[in-house]
């Protein structure tokens, strides 16, 4: 007891593990409470409750440590530290998980028969007119996919138009559309 009580009371734990704690503690907080956030925009309202839980419980464990030193900037900084990388890791890790849909807008000024043809064949459906654009008329295509597809959609893009314009943007829900089959996540299909 006397050897812990020791320990706690030195700077290497006051000055090193403690921020250090600190830090990784902010590191998990934030990165869970970005991607609840993400869970919200969603709308998966079941999962978003949870991490909200996870992400206060260990809020509260790094913030009553900073209030217990309070005379220890090194702290301070960690805490500062763990949320912007937090932040960072969070991105990241929402990034790489890709949940969700969204809606692909291309926009062409050569023949797009070819790109809607590679689109199509690939097994994603698509809406396309004709339109004017700025300085000459163009042809839009649109399409909802799921955002995991995102790279194989833009590789298509790529390869077919190289010069083609295209936005990206997140779509919440659906009610109906043309996926490739690959990418139906088997828990949300009924029946199976």
């Amino acid at each position: 007891m006397i050897i812990l009580d020791t320990f706690f009371n030195s700077d290497l734990f006051t000055f090193g593990l403690l921020p250090l704690l600190i830090f990784l503690s902010r590191i998990v907080d934030v990165t869970i409470g970005t991607i609840r956030i993400v869970m919200v925009a969603k709308g998966h309202k079941n999962i978003a409750p949870i991490l909200g839980f996870f992400e206060v419980f260990v809020w509260l464990l790094a913030i009553t440590r900073i209030i217990q030193n309070l005379d220890n900037w090194v702290c301070y900084v960690a805490y500062a530290g763990g949320f912007a990388t937090g932040n960072y890791i969070g991105l990241i890790i929402e990034e790489k998980m890709a949940i969700g849909i969204v809606k692909i807008q291309i926009i062409t000024s050569i023949d797009a028969s070819n790109l809607i043809m590679n689109l199509k064949t690939a097994g994603y459906g698509i809406t396309h007119h004709e339109a004017h654009g700025g300085n000459e008329n163009v042809s839009i295509i649109y399409s909802i996919i799921n955002r995991n597809e995102i790279q194989k959609v833009e590789e298509i893009v790529k390869t077919t138009n190289p010069k083609a314009f295209y936005s990206i943007e997140d779509v919440k829900s659906v009610s109906h559309g043309i996926f490739p089959e690959k990418t139906v996540m088997r828990f949300w299909r009924k029946g199976k």
